[in-house]
């Protein structure tokens, strides 16, 4: 019999570099402290640093620390890569071959059908993931509900819109759109949360502008801006397991 696929979210994003990380990591905090079981999953991970011989991913490391989890790093992220390329080219480049396959299984492992799984996709959702396959294709085969984290910035309301129709596309669930306005200043006469709020005809979740030299982790800023949705996720949850 098929293993179920459990409870979960995938975290994608626009583009590389609009904080997708950092969204998760708040998420996961907030998910650990509603009493749910997070296992976080950053599968494929490019860009690590070479530490003593072994890659270290910064990333899944992160998501471990934020979802409070007893996992190894090795389940976290067990493909980390060191070019700071797409995984289906850093891979090539490691000399590994990654199948849609390998990675869907290696987000399933440890995960019991109690646990909340939450993956973070690398790059955009139609970033290469591996041969033939894309972080869509890998959104699909674990029938997650997708999270689209955008950056607050000029441009961004093209490129959500045309990430949310590839969702949707997909069969997919959208469980919400996060703008995320790593820019701690911005420019005032500029309005993407209200404009995509027309166009998607739902509101956008919309973190705080904070400067990034704050003391502590940066990811806490954003739970207040999460934890709405938090709420949903964790309700929801509760029902399935009722």
């Amino acid at each position: 019999m098929a293993k179920r696929i459990p409870q979960g979210l995938f975290v994608t994003g626009t583009d590389t570099s609009v904080g997708k990380t950092q969204i998760a990591a708040a998420l996961a905090r907030l998910l650990a402290e509603r009493k749910l079981i997070v296992r976080p999953r950053k599968p494929v991970e490019s860009g690590c640093r070479r530490e003593g011989g072994c890659l270290v991913p910064e990333d899944a490391k992160l998501l471990q620390a934020a979802a409070r989890t007893d996992e190894p790093l090795e389940l976290v992220c067990p493909y980390p890569m060191e070019p700071a390329l797409s995984p289906e080219r850093a891979a090539a480049l490691s000399g590994k071959i990654l199948t849609l396959d390998d990675v869907q299984a290696a987000c399933l492992e440890g995960v019991a059908e109690t646990d909340f799984l939450l993956v973070e996709g690398a790059g955009g959702f139609y970033s290469p993931l591996a041969p033939g396959a894309l972080n869509a294709d890998l959104a699909v085969a674990l029938s997650l509900p997708v999270l689209l984290v955008a950056a607050d910035r000029l441009g961004c309301i093209g490129h959500t819109l045309m990430a949310v129709e590839a969702i949707n596309r997909r069969g997919l669930v959208l469980a919400g759109v996060v703008l995320n306005r790593l820019d701690p200043h911005g420019d005032p006469l500029m309005d993407n949360a209200t404009d995509l709020s027309q166009w998607l005809g739902q509101p956008m979740i919309v973190t705080d502008r904070f400067d990034t030299g704050t003391a502590g982790p940066g990811w806490m800023m954003l739970c207040p801006a999460l934890a709405a949705l938090a709420d949903r996720l964790a309700a929801f949850n509760s029902n399935l397991m009722s």
